[in-house]
């Protein structure tokens, strides 16, 4: 990531140096150098073996100031759920046909939710929907009989998460045009949940490295020995 507005952000602070979560949050959203309303990012480096299924850290998490973005939701069911969905604010709902589309390479959605009846259909298009990260999962929420309220909660500012092959996590934590406080919100919800989820096989220190950054600017540091909430 290189330009102008960008170099002059990395200027304005020392990459090396680490901060609170509410330095950093405010650090990130005055250095954010785009026009348009970036999104805001998490990445926690976790002290896990990506490689083991065991020590795979994967769910949802409820962000409490939302994600300042339309999630576009694909649902999957027939009958009476297909009416549910709709009815919650799905985007596109169908079976068959919404298979078909998805083969044609249509992918006008952000998210997938499935019924367990679905699953047959939805697995012919794993290689389709798996790299792009689509695939419902009944881990996360998105392969479910009450179709209704995942939309909702979806909808609502529910993300999923899970690591990478390095062992990262990456989670939206909301748009720099939310407050500090909104954010941090967000960032508190993120890392309890992730303290939650920690696997029981995963050895050593767990949390390993915390970045936050905009779209656009610089990642910012947080000292991992500064995370909770700071009274004054």
């Amino acid at each position: 990531m290189s330009g102008k507005k960008y170099d002059d952000a990395v200027k304005r602070y020392d990459r090396d140096q680490v901060f609170s979560p509410t330095e950093a949050l405010s650090l990130v959203k005055s250095m954010a150098p785009a026009k348009f309303d970036e999104t805001i990012d998490i990445v926690i480096r976790l002290g896990v073996d990506p490689r083991k299924a065991e020590q795979a850290v994967r769910g949802t998490v409820a962000l409490p100031s939302g994600t300042g973005k339309n999630i576009r939701v694909a649902v999957f069911a027939a009958g009476e759920a297909a009416e549910e969905a709709r009815r919650a604010g799905a985007d596109l709902v169908g079976a068959d046909d919404l298979a078909a589309e998805i083969e044609k390479g249509n992918f006008d959605f952000d998210l997938a939710i499935a019924t367990p009846d679905m699953m047959p259909l939805v697995g012919r298009l794993g290689r389709t929907l798996g790299p792009r990260g689509l695939m419902p999962n009944p881990k996360t929420g998105t392969v479910t009989q009450d179709v209704g309220r995942a939309v909702g909660e979806f909808k609502g500012g529910k993300v999923e998460y899970r690591t990478d092959r390095y062992g990262n996590v990456h989670v939206q934590l909301g748009k720099v045009s939310f407050s500090v406080e909104q954010i941090e919100a967000n960032f508190r919800a993120v890392l309890d949940e992730i303290q939650r989820a920690k696997p029981a096989s995963a050895k050593g220190r767990y949390l390993r490295k915390i970045s936050v950054s905009s779209t656009m600017g610089p990642g910012v540091k947080i000292d991992l020995n500064r995370l909770r909430p700071e009274t004054v």
